[in-house]
């Protein structure tokens, strides 16, 4: 007879007892599976017990997560969650400071179970820790673990961050600013006042005022990787909740105060590998910076502007000698006019008055900045690349001015500048912490090479966009590759050629395209089967290496890993969180098991329950690209496993290998480069003896059956 689908077979422990082995009824109430198994032992008051499960997080067991519990789980006999936080509570009441010690303690592993935290602050448990930290009679351990303690419970989102009182933020940022605190109060007192600053902009405003930057910038300078990257975080906080003008102020400071350099020296380049976090607050720091160039570039010139106009004929007298004033001699207005108008033209700019070239947005007056920059900082580069451009006769001449506004504008894609910070993305460049004006710099690189790929294409006019086509490509590649100095950039881009490009695209265009001949398709289609079912393959393998994935809380907070693999057998995903650091767990010691014959299906993007809420915001489109969720039965009701991928790649190997598991197709866009690179090599092989041999479109015309067979050997006659 078959078990029961609502019958488990569980251990359940006690100390100082023997383990009972149970058939757990998942319709029977817990209460009722509770005294049964404390009337075996003869344990009363059955009311006053809890069962957890006895190992990973050991979480208390409730009417919403029992269904959690499956075959060959194993159970323990614990306090009930009121009596427990009642219990501890009390503890930190007392006036043993040993006592008080060990209740903190012990409340700190127990706070992140939202059942105990739910009774801790329920019973004023906040404001207890909250006097704690308030009073610092201890400035070591103990104020550790009350920091620890209360930023686990405010993590549930039961009580909001807007509630904490200003003597309360005060006090912890006096920890912040403390010199000679222990080192493991300061890290927890910048992720405090980081959540304070990310979810409460009045109190926001309060450590701004009472936090010198000074002072964090003491803390990144102390080589602690943990410190750094907590007083990273709260400064990239802080410069989120400015506004325009003191981001502006503040990271001008910032960078007079030499943080790009030390970023640059002690941090990028610092013998310990740089963790996620610190990657994600880095690019947060770039984006905010090249977001001030924003207003800028949303300007367009204003043609009654006297400083802009002064600013266009300094472009212009940077270029050419001004005819008449160095002779000393005058010139008529209509001659002076038409002069500007001609030298105008020769600086590249498509209209006689160049304010409506400018007049576009963006790139607006970022491009009249950019070509100043280059006038004034590479004057001989800047002059060279206009008269030689404008001496030419053969419509071959690179209009410097046209090119500079379009270069601006690219250069704004490539770096996203006036884009929303992303809220998981760790996508900084190192070059850009390695020079003061790094934008402008950048654009001096690039015009140069402009000007040096439209001689390499022996460019005109009417091959202005195919040049930006490949400058941006050549851009682009060399950004991917993430130089750490623009000399670096400088000497890597010039490199790409413009025959570089040409071939790297044909050797792309190779691995991507075969031959469009009948009979390779026709071997293509027979090959298919055996390279899904090898593709398929891989996906299960790295599904059964397994991967580590952070943790997205409600404020898209990072802190946490946790780790998922399946099983050798393929039969069960085992999952379970871990610690920043560590190595990847053995597969028995994760403690959380999801059977896949449970699995109903696989949600990916915006059908994903941890993002379908989140909005549709630019800042939520990098979430919805790597989010996926397994949606499973969880007793009578449907439940996810929800996962956020670290990179899109990773996102792709495990939907794959998610929808091999369950029989799906394999849909993604990895699975048709990787089935389209097999195909090709394979295809390649197996007419490799064919090389230089022309395969025709249609197969050789079958000829007619002879008009006789008389040339067939009879095998019936016997030779003599």
């Amino acid at each position: 007879m078959a078990p029961k689908r609502n019958v488990v077979k569980i251990a359940v422990q006690k100390s100082d007892a023997i383990p009972q082995l149970i058939q757990l009824d998942q319709a029977k109430p817990l209460a009722t599976v509770l005294k049964e198994v404390c009337d075996a032992w003869n344990v009363p008051h059955s009311e006053s017990y809890a069962l957890k499960f006895a190992d990973g997080h050991k979480r208390y067991i409730t009417e919403n997560n029992r269904t959690e519990i499956k075959n060959g789980s194993i159970l323990c006999l614990s306090t009930a969650p009121d009596l427990e936080a009642q219990q501890l509570l009390g503890g930190l009441q007392s006036t043993n400071r040993e006592v008080c010690y060990q209740a903190l303690k012990n409340l700190v592993p127990l706070a992140s179970d939202m059942t105990f935290a739910q009774e801790v602050i329920s019973r004023d448990g906040l404001q207890k820790l909250s006097t704690i930290i308030e009073n610092g009679d201890d400035l070591g351990e103990m104020l550790a673990l009350g920091l620890r303690a209360f930023l686990e419970l405010m993590e549930h989102g039961v009580v909001s961050w807007e509630t904490l009182s200003i003597p309360f933020v005060r006090k912890v940022v006096s920890y912040v600013n403390m010199n000679l605190m222990d080192a493991s109060v300061q890290p927890l007192a910048l992720r405090l006042l980081e959540s304070v600053t990310l979810s409460s902009p009045a109190l926001g405003q309060l450590v701004k005022s009472e936090v010198p930057l000074d002072r964090l910038l003491v803390h990144l300078q102390v080589m602690n990787q943990q410190l750094q990257t907590k007083a990273m975080a709260l400064l990239t906080a802080l410069l989120q909740g400015a506004s325009s003008a003191e981001r502006q102020h503040m990271l001008d400071y910032l960078w007079q105060r030499n943080l790009r350099q030390f970023i640059y020296k002690n941090i990028i380049h610092s013998a310990a590998p740089m963790g996620d976090e610190m990657a994600h607050h880095l690019y947060v720091l770039q984006a905010l910076t090249l977001g001030l160039l924003e207003p800028r570039m949303r300007t367009p010139l204003d043609p009654y502007s006297q400083e802009q106009r002064e600013q266009l004929q300094a472009l212009r007298h940077a270029a050419f000698e001004p005819e008449g004033e160095s002779s000393g001699t005058g010139l008529s207005a209509d001659r002076r006019r038409s002069l500007c108008v001609r030298e105008f033209r020769k600086l590249g700019f498509s209209n006689s008055n160049p304010a409506q070239d400018l007049e576009r947005v963006p790139p607006g007056l970022l491009a009249l900045d950019n070509m100043l920059y280059f006038s004034r900082h590479a004057p001989s580069a800047y002059s060279r690349f206009v008269l030689e451009n404008s001496s030419r006769e053969d419509k071959h001449e690179c209009p410097f001015a046209q090119s500079s506004i379009q270069l601006t504008v690219l250069l704004c894609e490539l770096l996203h500048v006036g884009e929303p910070c992303s809220e998981t993305a760790q996508d900084f460049s190192p070059m850009f912490f390695s020079q003061d004006h790094s934008f402008h710099e950048l654009f001096c690189v690039a015009i140069q090479l402009l000007n040096k790929t439209w001689k390499e294409m022996r460019a005109t006019q009417e091959d202005f966009d195919k040049v930006m086509q490949v400058v941006r490509e050549q851009l682009a590649r060399t950004l991917a590759l993430k130089p750490t100095s623009l000399e670096l950039f400088r000497t890597k881009v010039n490199a790409l050629t413009y025959g570089e490009v040409l071939r790297l695209r044909q050797t792309e265009r190779l691995h991507q395209e075969g031959t469009l001949a009948p009979p390779i398709l026709e071997l293509r289609e027979k090959l298919k089967p055996e390279l899904i079912s090898l593709i398929r393959q891989q996906r299960l393998l790295r599904l059964c290496e397994g991967m580590l994935f952070r943790k997205i809380s409600s404020r898209r907070r990072q802190d946490k890993l946790w780790f998922c693999c399946l099983s050798p057998n393929h039969e069960v995903l085992q999952y379970g969180d871990v610690e920043e650091g560590a190595n990847p767990p053995a597969l028995e010691s994760l403690p959380e098991q999801l059977p896949v014959a449970d699995i109903r299906a696989l949600l990916v993007g915006k059908d994903c329950p941890h993002v379908r809420e989140k909005g549709s915001g630019k800042q939520n489109k990098d979430l919805y690209e790597l989010a996926f969720s397994i949606s499973y039965d969880h007793g009578e009701e449907e439940a996810f496993l929800n996962f956020i991928a670290p990179s899109k790649r990773d996102f792709y190997l495990w939907t794959d290998g998610l929808n091999a598991l369950l029989g799906s197709n394999m849909g993604s866009e990895q699975t048709r480069l990787d089935l389209e690179q097999l195909l090709t090599m394979e295809t390649k092989l197996r007419l490799l003896e064919l090389e230089n041999v022309p395969i025709p479109e249609q197969p050789p015309p079958v000829p007619p059956p002879p008009t006789n067979f008389n040339f067939c050997y009879d095998f019936s006659i016997t030779e003599p």
